[in-house]
């Protein structure tokens, strides 16, 4: 009865609302004796009308602010986004802010405008804590219509990484103590990592039994998708980084816990560190007598971005028409990455290579995965529900009249339903693709520092910086390369 209540008021606000109603070309007469299972598949036609009214967003202006990032311009990139925003049709709508404060505050960062990358930062996880508790209509309109109706709620590993970044905005603001409190959320007992990895891991209590496991048994539907559970509960980066917090604190017993973790990070997540453990963490604990450690922190390459793929799928519906239904999911697309090594080059020592810590594009894909597998079990549901409504109407006319009427019917819904459908690809676009570390023992002074990156055996790009290196403190040199 709630159910029904509620099709019912969603059918009154979209016919008040969007007058372009009148304009899907369904024959009347066909529909001349409406009961409440036509009533339904007008329904359905209204939520296509709604899908495409209200969830339309256009990204064109994705590609200056692509260009920019290219060609290494941070700043014009921020002024991109700005111009964006300008205007009727804007790259971020309204529903997709937390993106917007999320790219916006990456690059600012990469551009060294630390305080307000904080400000955009410190908004996305403020909105991504507020996405969940939204109103129930949100979440009855993604079983209804699609995922895009509702305020996006940002993604696991945008709410974690967004605190490593704006812990290294605190840290170049001179601020260890704020660069630690963002650490801390990711690494504590009870932080981001620790409830992330047991966040979809969901068990009926009573049978054990997992939610897909639930309905596969409840229904009787046995090509239920099944849910699966997230592989990642501790960052190398986010230790590193807060060991040599703890360093520049003067914390040297919590700085060592840290770093103790950082093989412990490997060890229980092989699926995501596939390669070895960097020799600089071993060295960064080893400074020689009277020496200094300059410490290089180096974020290559873009990560990937959601893409709509279509996956017909058989169900087993009486009509025909309505047999082979189609699934829009959002996909995880990898792009290219130019760069394969960084070398970095002293005045007056040895070069030296950084090392890969964290390989951030597999870090999205493992967190996406699960959420990905409950995005695939609702997209699932939402299609049985539209569709056994078509199916329903479309026989019901066909016996009440005849066949081609119900046919009409079926093709129409159908029409309807795919229009309704529409893959949620919003995301942040600008995260890097991998960390890598290194670093060196110097005599105090100011040294001028060459970066290499290269592809395969050829420099593509380099950058020069004069470093000035201090007995006092953290020295710790960040470079932003993403290409």
């Amino acid at each position: 009865m709630i159910f029904t209540t509620r099709l019912y008021q969603i059918i009154v606000i979209l016919t008040k609302q969007y007058k372009t109603i009148e304009n899907i070309k369904i024959n009347m007469i066909i529909l001349k004796n409406i009961n409440i299972k036509s009533a339904l598949l007008l329904l359905m036609i209204a939520i296509a009308v709604y899908s495409s009214i209200s969830c339309a967003s256009s990204p064109a202006g994705y590609g200056k602010v692509d260009n920019a990032v290219e060609q290494d311009d941070f700043s014009l990139a921020v002024e991109q986004i700005k111009k964006g925003q300008e205007g009727n049709v804007v790259i971020y709508p309204e529903k997709n802010v937390i993106s917007l404060y999320l790219d916006k505050g990456l690059l600012e960062h990469y551009a060294g405008n630390y305080a307000q990358s904080s400000e955009d930062l410190q908004n996305a996880e403020r909105l991504i804590e507020e996405a969940y508790t939204k109103s129930i209509s949100q979440g009855f309109l993604t079983y209804i219509i699609n995922d895009n109706t509702r305020d996006y709620p940002g993604e696991d590993f945008e709410n974690i990484y967004l605190n490593i970044f704006n812990a290294l905005n605190y840290y170049n603001r001179g601020n260890i103590e704020g660069a630690l409190v963002e650490i801390r959320k990711l690494s504590m007992n009870s932080g981001k990592l620790d409830l992330l990895a047991r966040r979809y891991d969901y068990r009926d209590p009573e049978t054990g039994y997992s939610l897909s496991e639930k309905i596969n048994k409840d229904t009787g539907v046995r090509q239920m998708p099944e849910t699966k559970s997230v592989n990642f509960s501790n960052s190398a980066l986010a230790r590193f980084l807060c060991a040599l917090f703890y360093q520049a604190d003067g914390n040297e017993d919590s700085a060592r816990i840290e770093f103790e973790q950082i093989p412990r990070a490997f060890s229980a997540n092989t699926n995501l560190y596939r390669h070895r453990i960097p020799f600089a963490i071993e060295q960064a604990q080893n400074v020689p007598e009277g020496k200094v450690r300059l410490n290089v922190l180096t974020f290559t390459g873009l990560s990937p971005v959601k893409e709509e793929q279509l996956i017909l799928h058989d169900l087993p519906f009486r009509h025909p028409v309505l047999q082979i239904t189609s699934l829009k999911l959002p996909v995880l697309i990898e792009r290219p990455n130019k760069i394969t090594r960084v070398e970095v080059i002293v005045e007056g020592e040895e070069s030296f290579n950084l090392e890969l810590l964290e390989d951030i594009g597999l870090v999205i894909q493992e967190t996406y995965n699960a959420r990905f597998s409950n995005i695939l079990l609702k997209t699932y549901i939402r299609t049985i529900i539209k569709y056994t409504v078509a199916d329903i109407a479309a026989m019901e006319v066909s016996r009440s009249q005849n066949e081609l009427a119900g046919l009409l019917v079926a093709i129409s819904a159908r029409v309807a339903l795919d229009a309704s459908e529409r893959a949620d690809i919003r995301m942040s676009r600008y995260l890097p693709s991998k960390s890598y570390i290194g670093g060196i023992n110097l005599d105090p002074g100011t040294y001028s520092v060459i970066i290499n990156y290269y592809s395969g055996n050829n420099i593509i790009t380099y950058e020069q910086k004069d470093v000035t290196v201090s007995l006092n403190g953290l020295n710790l040199l960040q470079t932003i390369k993403l290409k």
